[in-house]
Protein backbone atom coordinates (compact mmCIF):
# COMPACT_ATOMS: atom_id res chain seq x y z
CA UNK A 1 0.00 0.00 0.00
CA UNK A 2 1.15 3.55 -0.68
CA UNK A 3 0.68 6.24 1.72
CA UNK A 4 1.34 10.03 1.92
CA UNK A 5 1.46 12.45 4.55
CA UNK A 6 -0.37 15.90 6.14
CA UNK A 7 0.77 18.72 7.90
CA UNK A 8 -0.91 21.38 9.20
CA UNK A 9 1.43 24.06 11.07
CA UNK A 10 -0.86 26.33 12.74
CA UNK A 11 0.39 28.96 15.73
CA UNK A 12 -0.93 26.99 18.52
CA UNK A 13 -1.23 23.41 17.20
CA UNK A 14 0.79 21.48 14.90
CA UNK A 15 -1.18 18.04 13.37
CA UNK A 16 0.38 15.00 10.98
CA UNK A 17 -1.76 12.67 9.51
CA UNK A 18 -0.88 9.31 7.08
CA UNK A 19 -3.07 8.48 4.81
CA UNK A 20 -3.78 5.61 1.76
CA UNK A 21 -3.87 5.96 -1.64
CA UNK A 22 -7.21 7.09 -1.23
CA UNK A 23 -6.74 9.67 1.15
CA UNK A 24 -8.32 8.32 3.80
CA UNK A 25 -6.77 9.14 7.03
CA UNK A 26 -5.28 6.02 8.96
CA UNK A 27 -3.45 8.03 11.88
CA UNK A 28 -3.63 11.52 13.51
CA UNK A 29 -0.52 12.89 16.05
CA UNK A 30 -1.32 16.33 17.35
CA UNK A 31 1.19 18.65 19.85
CA UNK A 32 1.18 22.05 20.77
CA UNK A 33 3.10 24.54 18.26
CA UNK A 34 6.04 25.44 20.57
CA UNK A 35 6.56 28.94 21.20
CA UNK A 36 10.16 29.05 20.47
CA UNK A 37 12.98 29.31 21.71
CA UNK A 38 13.87 29.57 18.06
CA UNK A 39 11.87 28.13 14.93
CA UNK A 40 14.07 25.07 14.61
CA UNK A 41 11.71 23.70 18.01
CA UNK A 42 9.14 24.00 15.30
CA UNK A 43 10.46 22.15 12.86
CA UNK A 44 11.19 19.69 15.50
CA UNK A 45 8.19 19.64 16.97
CA UNK A 46 6.91 19.05 13.01
CA UNK A 47 8.81 15.96 12.55
CA UNK A 48 8.43 14.31 15.64
CA UNK A 49 3.95 14.47 14.62
CA UNK A 50 4.97 12.93 11.58
CA UNK A 51 7.47 10.17 12.98
CA UNK A 52 4.37 9.67 15.71
CA UNK A 53 1.71 9.36 12.68
CA UNK A 54 3.18 7.19 11.21
CA UNK A 55 4.39 4.92 13.96
CA UNK A 56 0.59 5.59 14.31
CA UNK A 57 -0.28 3.46 10.92
CA UNK A 58 2.43 1.01 11.71
CA UNK A 59 5.30 2.43 9.05
CA UNK A 60 8.21 3.95 8.78
CA UNK A 61 8.62 7.57 7.73
CA UNK A 62 10.60 6.54 4.85
CA UNK A 63 7.00 4.43 3.47
CA UNK A 64 5.84 7.94 3.29
CA UNK A 65 5.57 8.65 -0.16
CA UNK A 66 5.08 12.64 -0.64
CA UNK A 67 4.18 15.25 2.26
CA UNK A 68 1.78 18.00 1.90
CA UNK A 69 2.11 21.24 4.47
CA UNK A 70 -0.60 23.72 5.26
CA UNK A 71 1.31 26.48 7.27
CA UNK A 72 0.85 29.67 8.71
CA UNK A 73 3.05 32.28 6.64
CA UNK A 74 4.22 34.35 5.86
CA UNK A 75 6.36 31.60 3.45
CA UNK A 76 9.55 31.87 1.50
CA UNK A 77 8.67 28.52 -1.14
CA UNK A 78 12.29 29.05 -2.28
CA UNK A 79 13.67 28.13 0.93
CA UNK A 80 11.07 25.88 1.98
CA UNK A 81 10.34 28.08 5.34
CA UNK A 82 7.92 30.36 7.27
CA UNK A 83 9.96 33.69 7.93
CA UNK A 84 8.78 35.49 10.78
CA UNK A 85 5.50 34.37 11.54
CA UNK A 86 3.17 37.23 12.98
CA UNK A 87 2.01 35.19 15.94
CA UNK A 88 4.71 33.49 17.74
CA UNK A 89 7.48 34.92 19.75
CA UNK A 90 9.98 37.25 17.98
CA UNK A 91 12.66 34.81 18.61
CA UNK A 92 11.29 32.51 16.19
CA UNK A 93 12.43 34.11 12.46
CA UNK A 94 12.66 31.13 10.62
CA UNK A 95 10.76 27.87 10.59
CA UNK A 96 12.48 25.08 7.96
CA UNK A 97 10.17 23.15 6.85
CA UNK A 98 10.31 21.03 3.37
CA UNK A 99 14.31 20.16 3.76
CA UNK A 100 13.76 18.27 7.34
CA UNK A 101 10.60 17.31 6.41
CA UNK A 102 12.15 15.90 3.06
CA UNK A 103 15.34 14.06 4.86
CA UNK A 104 12.55 12.47 7.15
CA UNK A 105 10.73 10.50 4.70
CA UNK A 106 13.51 10.52 2.15
CA UNK A 107 11.59 12.48 -0.48
CA UNK A 108 11.81 14.88 -2.32
CA UNK A 109 7.81 15.29 -3.02
CA UNK A 110 7.48 17.75 0.05
CA UNK A 111 4.95 20.73 -1.01
CA UNK A 112 4.63 23.92 1.33
CA UNK A 113 1.68 26.05 1.20
CA UNK A 114 -0.58 28.64 2.92
CA UNK A 115 -2.65 27.45 5.09
CA UNK A 116 -5.51 28.71 3.21
CA UNK A 117 -4.41 27.48 -0.12
CA UNK A 118 -3.93 24.49 1.57
CA UNK A 119 -7.72 24.61 1.91
CA UNK A 120 -8.65 25.17 -1.68
CA UNK A 121 -6.71 21.98 -2.21
CA UNK A 122 -8.70 20.30 0.01
CA UNK A 123 -11.87 21.16 -1.02
CA UNK A 124 -10.78 20.66 -4.80
CA UNK A 125 -10.49 17.30 -3.87
CA UNK A 126 -13.15 16.10 -1.39
CA UNK A 127 -16.15 17.92 -2.33
CA UNK A 128 -18.73 17.46 -4.38
CA UNK A 129 -18.57 20.72 -6.08
CA UNK A 130 -15.23 21.24 -7.18
CA UNK A 131 -15.51 23.07 -10.22
CA UNK A 132 -11.98 24.70 -11.78
CA UNK A 133 -12.59 28.17 -10.57
CA UNK A 134 -13.50 28.08 -6.59
CA UNK A 135 -12.28 29.41 -3.38
CA UNK A 136 -11.63 28.56 -0.09
CA UNK A 137 -11.88 31.51 2.91
CA UNK A 138 -11.16 31.43 6.13
CA UNK A 139 -12.73 34.03 9.26
CA UNK A 140 -11.20 32.99 11.87
CA UNK A 141 -8.14 34.58 14.04
CA UNK A 142 -7.03 36.12 10.32
CA UNK A 143 -8.60 36.45 7.13
CA UNK A 144 -7.38 35.00 4.18
CA UNK A 145 -8.16 32.99 1.00
CA UNK A 146 -6.87 30.11 -0.80
CA UNK A 147 -8.12 30.56 -4.97
CA UNK A 148 -8.10 28.10 -7.57
CA UNK A 149 -8.37 29.70 -11.23
CA UNK A 150 -8.68 27.58 -14.84
CA UNK A 151 -8.12 24.74 -13.03
CA UNK A 152 -4.55 26.12 -11.00
CA UNK A 153 -4.09 27.22 -7.16
CA UNK A 154 -2.80 30.60 -6.79
CA UNK A 155 0.31 30.19 -4.68
CA UNK A 156 2.31 33.34 -5.65
CA UNK A 157 6.16 34.07 -6.49
CA UNK A 158 6.76 33.91 -2.43
CA UNK A 159 3.78 31.46 -1.72
CA UNK A 160 1.31 34.32 0.00
CA UNK A 161 -1.42 34.51 -2.58
CA UNK A 162 -4.43 35.02 -1.03
CA UNK A 163 -3.97 37.69 1.55
CA UNK A 164 -7.45 38.90 0.97
CA UNK A 165 -7.63 40.00 4.27
CA UNK A 166 -5.06 42.92 3.74
CA UNK A 167 -7.49 43.91 1.30
CA UNK A 168 -8.60 47.64 1.94
CA UNK A 169 -12.49 47.82 2.59
CA UNK A 170 -12.93 50.82 4.56
CA UNK A 171 -11.10 54.07 2.55
CA UNK A 172 -11.77 55.91 6.08
CA UNK A 173 -9.33 53.58 7.66
CA UNK A 174 -11.31 53.55 11.00
CA UNK A 175 -9.24 50.60 11.88
CA UNK A 176 -5.99 50.04 12.00
CA UNK A 177 -4.87 45.89 11.16
CA UNK A 178 -2.38 44.45 13.19
CA UNK A 179 -0.70 44.27 10.00
CA UNK A 180 0.00 48.41 10.85
CA UNK A 181 -2.10 49.41 8.12
CA UNK A 182 -5.60 51.10 8.28
CA UNK A 183 -8.77 49.94 6.65
CA UNK A 184 -8.44 46.26 5.79
CA UNK A 185 -10.98 43.63 5.82
CA UNK A 186 -8.86 41.93 8.73
CA UNK A 187 -9.21 44.49 10.54
CA UNK A 188 -12.87 44.72 11.00
CA UNK A 189 -13.84 40.79 10.48
CA UNK A 190 -11.49 38.73 11.87
CA UNK A 191 -12.03 37.08 15.63
CA UNK A 192 -9.46 38.72 17.49
CA UNK A 193 -10.62 42.56 15.72
CA UNK A 194 -14.66 41.75 16.30
CA UNK A 195 -13.86 43.20 20.02
CA UNK A 196 -12.15 45.90 18.81
CA UNK A 197 -14.31 46.77 16.51
CA UNK A 198 -17.00 47.09 18.61
CA UNK A 199 -15.70 49.22 21.08
CA UNK A 200 -15.41 51.49 18.31
CA UNK A 201 -18.72 51.31 17.23
CA UNK A 202 -19.68 51.97 20.62
CA UNK A 203 -17.87 55.43 20.86
CA UNK A 204 -20.08 56.33 18.16
CA UNK A 205 -23.23 56.49 20.96
CA UNK A 206 -22.02 57.68 24.30
CA UNK A 207 -25.47 56.74 25.98
CA UNK A 208 -25.32 53.31 24.76
CA UNK A 209 -27.33 50.67 26.23
CA UNK A 210 -26.10 47.28 25.87
CA UNK A 211 -25.19 44.22 27.90
CA UNK A 212 -21.98 43.27 26.26
CA UNK A 213 -18.94 43.70 28.22
CA UNK A 214 -17.17 45.96 26.18
CA UNK A 215 -14.88 46.64 29.54
CA UNK A 216 -14.19 42.90 30.68
CA UNK A 217 -10.30 42.36 29.12
CA UNK A 218 -12.01 38.67 28.10
CA UNK A 219 -14.32 40.36 25.93
CA UNK A 220 -14.53 38.46 22.91
CA UNK A 221 -16.35 38.15 19.64
CA UNK A 222 -18.22 35.12 20.89
CA UNK A 223 -19.42 37.36 23.26
CA UNK A 224 -21.15 39.75 20.23
CA UNK A 225 -22.80 36.54 18.48
CA UNK A 226 -23.69 34.85 21.16
CA UNK A 227 -25.98 38.25 22.43
CA UNK A 228 -26.78 39.49 18.97
CA UNK A 229 -30.65 37.70 19.26
CA UNK A 230 -31.39 39.39 22.29
CA UNK A 231 -29.24 42.99 22.61
CA UNK A 232 -30.12 45.93 20.49
CA UNK A 233 -26.31 46.89 19.95
CA UNK A 234 -24.59 43.55 19.77
CA UNK A 235 -27.04 42.73 16.58
CA UNK A 236 -25.67 46.09 14.68
CA UNK A 237 -21.84 45.24 15.32
CA UNK A 238 -23.26 41.64 13.55
CA UNK A 239 -25.15 43.41 10.62
CA UNK A 240 -22.17 45.71 10.45
CA UNK A 241 -19.24 42.92 10.49
CA UNK A 242 -21.64 41.02 7.92
CA UNK A 243 -21.56 44.47 5.92
CA UNK A 244 -17.61 44.02 4.96
CA UNK A 245 -17.90 40.52 4.92
CA UNK A 246 -19.49 40.86 2.00
CA UNK A 247 -17.92 43.62 0.45
CA UNK A 248 -14.61 41.46 1.18
CA UNK A 249 -16.09 38.66 -0.78
CA UNK A 250 -17.21 40.35 -3.06
CA UNK A 251 -14.03 41.77 -3.78
CA UNK A 252 -12.36 38.36 -3.84
CA UNK A 253 -15.55 37.81 -6.72
CA UNK A 254 -14.66 40.35 -9.02
CA UNK A 255 -10.70 39.95 -9.06
CA UNK A 256 -11.27 35.81 -9.42
CA UNK A 257 -14.59 34.91 -10.95
CA UNK A 258 -14.99 31.97 -8.35
CA UNK A 259 -18.09 29.37 -8.86
CA UNK A 260 -17.95 28.83 -5.75
CA UNK A 261 -16.68 30.25 -2.36
CA UNK A 262 -16.35 27.67 0.75
CA UNK A 263 -16.39 29.36 3.91
CA UNK A 264 -14.39 28.05 6.97
CA UNK A 265 -12.75 29.17 9.87
CA UNK A 266 -13.88 29.33 13.30
CA UNK A 267 -16.03 32.89 13.32
CA UNK A 268 -17.63 30.96 10.12
CA UNK A 269 -18.26 27.60 11.46
CA UNK A 270 -19.38 28.83 14.66
CA UNK A 271 -21.88 31.20 13.77
CA UNK A 272 -22.90 30.17 10.08
CA UNK A 273 -26.50 32.15 10.18
CA UNK A 274 -25.02 35.34 11.51
CA UNK A 275 -21.42 35.19 8.88
CA UNK A 276 -22.10 33.33 5.87
CA UNK A 277 -25.55 33.38 5.42
CA UNK A 278 -25.55 37.50 5.48
CA UNK A 279 -22.64 37.34 2.90
CA UNK A 280 -24.84 35.30 0.64
CA UNK A 281 -27.76 37.64 0.73
CA UNK A 282 -26.47 40.60 0.00
CA UNK A 283 -24.25 39.28 -3.09
CA UNK A 284 -26.60 39.99 -5.83
CA UNK A 285 -26.42 43.57 -5.05
CA UNK A 286 -23.10 44.35 -5.22
CA UNK A 287 -21.33 41.66 -7.52
CA UNK A 288 -21.18 43.01 -11.14
CA UNK A 289 -21.35 39.60 -12.84
CA UNK A 290 -21.56 35.71 -11.82
CA UNK A 291 -22.52 35.34 -8.10
CA UNK A 292 -21.26 32.54 -6.98
CA UNK A 293 -22.55 29.42 -4.40
CA UNK A 294 -21.51 30.56 -1.12
CA UNK A 295 -21.59 27.57 1.19
CA UNK A 296 -19.84 26.46 4.51
CA UNK A 297 -16.67 24.48 4.23
CA UNK A 298 -17.48 20.55 3.97
CA UNK A 299 -14.26 19.83 5.81
CA UNK A 300 -14.96 21.55 9.05
CA UNK A 301 -11.81 22.17 11.18
CA UNK A 302 -9.95 19.58 9.52
CA UNK A 303 -9.65 21.72 6.24
CA UNK A 304 -6.20 22.88 6.45
CA UNK A 305 -5.06 18.79 7.40
CA UNK A 306 -6.74 17.19 4.26
CA UNK A 307 -5.99 19.82 1.80
CA UNK A 308 -2.44 18.95 2.74
CA UNK A 309 -3.19 14.70 2.35
CA UNK A 310 -4.33 15.93 -1.09
CA UNK A 311 -1.50 17.73 -1.96
CA UNK A 312 0.30 14.99 -1.15
CA UNK A 313 -1.73 12.74 -3.57
CA UNK A 314 -1.75 14.92 -6.31
CA UNK A 315 1.74 16.83 -6.28
CA UNK A 316 0.58 20.33 -4.57
CA UNK A 317 -2.60 20.64 -6.97
CA UNK A 318 -5.47 19.05 -5.34
CA UNK A 319 -7.01 17.80 -8.72
CA UNK A 320 -8.17 14.13 -7.93
CA UNK A 321 -7.47 12.86 -11.86
CA UNK A 322 -3.58 13.64 -11.10
CA UNK A 323 -3.26 11.42 -7.88
CA UNK A 324 0.24 9.41 -8.24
Amino acid sequence: MAYYAGVDLGATNVRAAVADEEGQVVSVHRADTPRGPTGIAVTEAVLTCLREAAAAAGIDPTEVRAVGIGSIGPLDLAEGTVDNPANLPDTVERIPLTGPVGELVGSDRVYLHNDTVAGVIGERFHSDRNPDDMVYLTISSGIGAGVCVDGEVLAGWDGNAGEVGHMVVDPQGRRTCGCGHEGHWEAYCSGNNIPEYAKLLAEDDPGLDTALPLDDPDFSAVDVFDRAGDDEFAAHVVDQVAHWNALGVTNVVQAYAPLVVYVGGAVALNNEALVVDPIRDRLDDLVFNNVPDVQLTTLGDDVVLKGAIASALTGGTGDSTRVA
